[in-house]
């Protein structure tokens, strides 16, 4: 097992906390692992096996398990009458209603709960209002650039990084070595997402349809991308569709954690736009799998890989505009942002590629931090107050801001 202290700090910090806590992510990004090691770690600290009580609903003990009554009833046989009890529920939104059970548990003064999800409505509706201010949610991904690293030692970061886009950044295909089965297993998560979590839980009958716009958004990473450019390219190329459509199934795939997308805000105007918005892929090896080995720009690659490392340090990540200008990513950490460019290469002959990159940060006029990261292998520099990063570097680090 890959160790991820980043998240086991976490649950280290909440461990008792007078609130439940939710583990959100895509399948098999690790969150089932990270909880078996937090339970270890508390066997290891001297809490009885038995006040440790754990429960997949997608494994043998849980399948049976429906509705709410059943899911309570299960925790409530096993309860400890002496000591905290830990209680951990495994892909908790097979049950219907499960909320109920949650809040139940919740309530016990010996009870301390934990539960995964994969799907971002888990935290929507019923639950938000039962437990209002009552939870915390621990948003986890698949293996950032500094954990598969950690997990490859003696290779060098170029390598690395290159394994990293195509060998996939989930834990368990990431120790895979022949890329045949890494297909095979990436395609067995791209089957479950699509035909489970999405087309099971929203009731879409046109799978078909639904293939064609994951196929356009891995194809369109770092562009943007709307609902009305999406519908009328697929309508163009003989797969009839309208936006309305197009726009539930591109939610179904952030619900499903497959995409995230980056809005644009303009920073003078202090307002999210609706148009320009862009779309990422939670892991780039599952790009390779659906579209086979289709060029895709570096630069497009590179960005994504960053977007992705912004979501696990700050609390928001949005596309900036500065007039007429675009900082790839404002990324904001307790109300204060931080803004970053990303580019390939900014080296040529006359320097205009370096000076069209620091260009939008430089129409910043403010003193927050601002960050141009490169695959150049140069020393760290500074351009009026702009820091230039080796962004293999600033991956690795993962204390880096």
């Amino acid at each position: 097992m890959i160790v991820r202290p980043f998240y086991l700090e976490q649950l280290r910090r909440w461990r008792e906390k007078d609130v439940v806590k939710v583990l959100t992510g895509i399948r098999r990004c690790g969150k089932s692992t990270l909880l078996s090691m937090f339970r270890e770690e508390l066997r290891q600290s001297g809490v009885p096996k038995e006040n440790i009580i754990s429960l997949n609903l997608e494994g043998i003990e849980g399948i049976d398990i429906t509705e709410s009554r059943q899911l309570l009833q299960y925790f409530v046989e096993r309860i400890q009458p002496r000591g905290m009890n830990y209680i951990f529920i495994d892909e908790v939104q097979q049950v219907e209603h499960f909320e109920k059970a949650v809040d139940a548990l919740y309530v016990q003064e010996n009870c301390d709960v934990y539960m995964t999800g994969s799907n971002s409505k888990l935290l929507s509706g019923e639950l938000a209002t039962l437990l209002s201010g009552r939870y915390v949610e621990i948003r986890m991904h698949p293996l950032s650039f500094s954990e598969f690293v950690s997990a490859h030692p003696g290779k060098s970061l170029e390598r690395l990084y290159q394994q990293y886009l195509t060998k996939s950044s989930f834990p368990y295909a990431s120790m895979l070595d022949q890329s045949r089965d890494i297909r095979q297993y990436l395609s067995g998560i791209y089957d479950t997402v699509i035909l489970k979590d999405i087309i099971g839980r929203r009731k879409m009958v046109n799978q078909a349809l639904l293939k064609k716009i994951t196929r356009f958004l891995f194809d369109n990473i770092g562009n943007p991308c709307s609902a009305k450019k999406i519908a009328d390219t697929l309508t163009s190329m003989g797969s009839k569709t309208t936006i309305p459509t197009v726009e539930n199934y591109l939610g179904a795939l952030q619900d499903a954690f497959l995409f995230y997308r980056a809005d644009r805000y303009d920073l003078k105007g202090k307002e999210y736009l609706k148009t320009g918005g862009k779309y990422y892929a939670v892991d780039l090896g599952l790009r390779q799998m659906v579209l086979g080995n289709k060029p895709m720009d570096a630069g497009h690659m590179l960005e994504n890989v960053v977007y992705l490392e912004l979501l696990r340090r700050y609390d928001e990540v949005y596309i900036g505009k500065v007039g007429t200008a675009e900082i790839d990513f404002v990324a904001v950490r307790d109300g204060e942002p931080c803004y970053y460019q990303v580019a390939y290469t900014v080296i040529d002959e006359d320097g205009r590629t370096l000076r069209r990159e620091l260009a939008p940060l430089c129409a910043v006029r403010d003193y927050y931090e601002r960050h141009l990261l490169t695959m150049d292998l140069v020393p760290p520099a500074s351009h009026d107050g702009i820091r230039q990063e080796y962004v293999l570097d600033w991956l690795a680090d993962e204390g880096a801001e």
